[in-house]
């Protein structure tokens, strides 16, 4: 069997922490970016009512995954109660 120089697994090592540096700031740009905040300040009001008809036709095709969302919300609402307190 043969195993692999030490050092040669620390290149290998150092090269994929770069690798993973240059994705996550190609990533960045995509993500989070301050032009994704003003589209959401700039329309508001059409975001919301785009959630709204969604919540509407979820009603009308599956109300099941309506009750899972609400259930999840009121889960993660009470745990952050009990954190504040």
């Amino acid at each position: 069997m043969e195993t692999p120089n030490i050092e040669e697994l620390y290149n290998e090592i150092h090269n994929l922490r770069s690798q993973v540096q240059l994705l996550k700031s190609q990533l960045e740009k995509y993500t989070n970016n301050d032009r994704h905040k003003r589209y959401y300040n700039n329309n508001k009001d059409k975001i919301k009512q785009n959630a709204r008809r969604y919540i509407e036709k979820l009603k009308d095709e599956n109300p099941e995954k309506l009750k899972e969302y609400r259930k999840k919300a009121y889960m993660n609402r009470k745990q952050r109660e009990s954190s504040q307190n």
